[in-house]
């Protein structure tokens, strides 16, 4: 389970199977502090975006139902894939001057539908075939942070990460969430076909259906593991990870920051399973190669669902983020990292952009990264130098300081005590790890005692003293 607050996400396990449906596909299961089960929207993080929540043991009427299937079906796209590919050769073959999109339905429109789009903002300069090439370029970018939000990469991350898979051998590229990547892939390789490489991509963004066939392009959640159309399209999605003549074939994945790293982990885990047995070694120990990128400080949560995994210093940049951008106001500020079962010896970093080979950690890192003695490792997660604390027995980031009543590095203006279990004040574990979690449920319920009471405002009053006693001598 991963903790959201008071509230826990359930791994999906025999019970998905019974899991009811929202237009995002199936839903997930969430557990509350006092027990009770729900399910909830798996891509959207506010039921602003997507309304949908049952209790698992909630008894739905035949009404309810009926009225739940009316609403996930007008949800559903304007027109199915194979008419949208239908429209799409119709549309190329329209002269340049009768080639229209609509700005505000973000749809490529036919001569008889400019009438039904009249006070609608349209494009219709130069919609070339080299522009419909880049389908990133011409689609808004979704900005929805709670939901579907779309950092696209820059052209220099994509360059750097085809250049490394090419030169691994890497000829298949299962692209999940990433069509920046996609489309400079199909570009790449229509400009040269000695470093050709074939890509499919996975994207819960329909609007991608306009411009791939099926058998590039999936509508599909990361979150649920779902596909939105069907068994045509999961044998897409299993036919290209079936290794033939040597198409080795490698998953590059971006996913929003703000989702659940535990059901990504579930679903990578899905794809890598099947991606195994698909290999004929389902019984073995081989990991489908990926790379996962993501923000840095969420590198624990990472490792928990991948041990094997390493996190490289190569920081990626995003044309549309005010941050996440090469330059002096986003370059050095972007957390972006990759993490990845493949070799990190093996993936060379461009000296150029100031990575550097250590020869003691066997990787590429950050011109600023230092190798530690006492840690053995190049330790910096952000490309700046950090420090070693012996106290903590570790490196921490140069603005921190160690603090003997916390008992490790925090910025020196923290508040003493705030760390720790919410359930029980012990600051040696989290609410989930809690050996008196159900014990303080129970209690909750049937009224705290008072000794209980005394003890912790006493535990909180000794907190606060430690900071007041702090700041005192910082004073």
């Amino acid at each position: 389970m991963e903790n959201v607050g008071e509230v826990e996400v359930i791994i999906p396990g025999d019970e998905e199977r019974n899991a009811p449906q929202c237009p995002h596909g199936p839903a997930v299961l969430f557990q509350v502090k006092s027990g009770k089960r729900f399910y909830a929207c798996s891509a959207c993080r506010d039921r602003k975006y997507c309304s949908f929540f049952q209790w698992e043991s909630e008894k739905v009427s035949e009404e309810r139902l009926h009225a739940r299937e009316e609403q996930n079906r007008l949800k559903k796209p304007l027109f199915t894939h194979t008419q949208y590919c239908r429209r799409f050769r119709e549309f190329v073959s329209l002269p340049l001057d009768q080639r229209r999109f609509c700005v505000d339905c973000q749809l490529l429109l036919l001569p008889d539908e400019w009438s039904a789009h009249a006070s609608h903002r349209a494009l219709s300069d130069d919609i070339t075939v080299a522009r419909l090439r880049r389908p990133s370029l011409l689609l808004r970018a979704l900005e929805n942070k709670k939901s579907n939000a779309q950092y696209l990469f820059a052209d220099r991350s994509c360059h750097f990460l085809l250049d490394v898979l090419s030169g691994l051998g890497y000829r298949k590229v299962l692209c999940v969430g990433t069509p920046r990547l996609h489309e400079l892939i199909k570009i790449r390789s229509t400009e040269d076909k000695t470093r050709a490489m074939k890509s499919l991509l996975l994207d819960i963004d329909f609007r991608y259906s306009q411009f791939y066939p099926q058998d590039e392009f999936c509508h599909y959640n990361m979150f649920n593991h779902h596909f939105f159309d069907g068994k045509e399209a999961v044998e897409v999605f299993m036919d290209f990870l079936t290794e033939r003549d040597g198409n080795k074939v490698v998953m590059v994945t971006d996913p929003p920051f703000g989702g659940l790293v535990k059901l990504l982990g579930h679903t990578f885990s899905n794809i890598s399973h099947t991606w195994r047995r698909l290999q004929g070694n389902d019984s073995g120990g081989s990991q489908m190669p990926i790379i996962w990128i993501f923000p840095y400080f969420f590198e624990p949560r990472i490792l928990d669902c991948f041990p094997a995994f390493t996190m490289l210093d190569y920081q990626v940049d995003y044309d549309n983020h005010p941050l996440y951008k090469q330059g002096t106001t986003g370059r050095k500020q972007s957390p972006v990292r990759l993490f990845t079962n493949l070799s990190p010896r093996d993936v060379v970093l461009p000296e150029e952009e100031g990575y550097r080979f250590c020869s003691v950690c066997k990787r590429y890192v950050s011109a600023e990264n230092r190798h530690c003695d006492v840690c053995n490792a190049c330790t910096s997660k952000n490309g700046r130098p950090w420090r070693h604390c012996a106290e903590c027995g570790r490196c921490v980031k140069p603005s921190w300081r160690h603090c003997s009543p916390c008992g490790r590095c925090v910025l020196p203006d923290h508040r003493c005590g705030q760390t720790g279990c919410y359930n029980c004040g012990d600051p040696g574990h989290k609410h989930k790890a809690c050996p008196l979690k159900h014990k303080k449920t129970v209690q909750s319920v049937k009224g705290e005692s008072r000794h209980d009471s005394n003890e912790r405002t006493a535990k909180k009053r000794k907190n606060k003293n430690a900071h007041r006693n702090k700041k005192k001598k910082v004073t």
